[in-house]
């Protein structure tokens, strides 16, 4: 294996990545960025409120995108799959 076709594997495995944990992040900043205003406008400092939002929004885009995900990793399964034979040979 040459180390271009490394690096592209590689290059393509890190961005799946980033991909699929912004999908789950994302929606858990905003709503904790929300809360966060929320409870600066109104002094109030109880952590249990900004925890549960962002755990039930985290929950939802879990739900919502998990078909999406795996789609994703099995697309990237499949094409290492078909790349065995030109790596190795």
């Amino acid at each position: 294996m040459s180390p271009e076709v490394f690096v592209d594997i590689f290059k393509h495995a890190l961005w799946l990545v980033l991909i699929l944990v912004c999908a789950c992040i994302i929606p858990s900043l905003i709503i904790g960025l929300i809360v966060s205003v929320f409870q600066a406008a109104t002094s109030i400092n109880e952590q249990t409120l900004s925890f549960l939002p962002r755990l039930i929004i985290t929950i939802l885009a879990l739900m919502f995108g998990a078909h999406w995900g795996f789609r994703m990793l099995m697309e990237f399964f499949y094409s290492m799959i078909e790349q065995i034979p030109s790596v190795v040979g």
